[in-house]
């Protein structure tokens, strides 16, 4: 699965990689570098529109549009690749509402002596890539503010991740981004994009524990963990 990623970057660097036309004005208002998000949090996603593309934020947690509850959002933060085109609650987003959310990094965790070990994840030489996602608008059904929230697609792990968790999320480097966008793209061609990265591109180190709490939020975060009588 995945369950907490990272945007530390620069909003113009991050403007400029995914090659945004526009950006909405709360995207220029609340930017800001993000150690631990979250889910049922605020994300940054870029969306295929007339004129290019732009960027705005969704809320972390899918919210089908037939749902009564939106709290369902905080049970399909993720939504298989295998199995997306099929399931009624992503198959009509899979194919008309797919976005990439911006990230350089995400966390798994590991069960070490009765704990859980957090670990980063992040591509060797590259400081941004996407993370393939689905978005809906959800209405109240008595009315009132419409959610627009997103999902994270996952797939199995690749070396690197698996030795930490048996998913991962479904990363996307830039020569795909338009393939995945292109609202023309037909099933396939989707489902060719949804692979496992290549383990050789990537890395992962521990982290501090704090990163368990979304209450968190720093640059400590994404620091590797020293080990104890490592000195400084």
């Amino acid at each position: 699965m995945c369950g907490r990623y990272t945007l530390t970057q620069p909003l113009p660097f991050v403007e400029e990689h995914f090659q945004l036309r526009t950006l909405a004005p709360t995207v220029l208002e609340l930017y800001a570098p993000r150690y631990n998000i979250a889910p049922g949090q605020p994300v940054l996603a870029v969306v295929e529109a007339p004129g290019g593309r732009r960027a705005g934020w969704l809320r972390w947690g899918f919210i089908p549009s037939w749902a009564k509850d939106p709290a369902i959002g905080y049970r399909m933060i993720n939504a298989r690749s295998e199995t997306v085109a099929e399931k009624p609650a992503f198959r009509r987003a899979f194919r008309a509402r797919r976005c990439l959310l911006p990230a350089d990094g995400f966390y798994e965790w590991q069960a070490v002596g009765g704990k859980k070990q957090p670990y980063r994840f992040r591509l060797r030489s590259v400081p941004l890539f996407a993370l393939a996602g689905l978005w809906e608008t959800w209405t109240p059904p008595d009315g009132g503010e419409a959610i627009v929230s997103c999902t994270v697609l996952t797939v199995a792990a690749n070396e690197v991740v698996g030795e930490v968790h048996h998913r991962m999320p479904a990363m996307l480097a830039p020569d795909q981004y338009g393939a995945w966008l292109d609202p023309e793209a037909d099933v396939p061609t989707l489902q060719s994009l949804l692979r496992p990265y290549p383990a050789e591109e990537m890395e992962s180190y521990p982290v501090s524990p704090e990163v368990n709490s979304a209450k968190n939020d720093h640059p400590g975060l994404i620091e590797p963990l020293k080990a104890k009588g490592s000195g400084d």
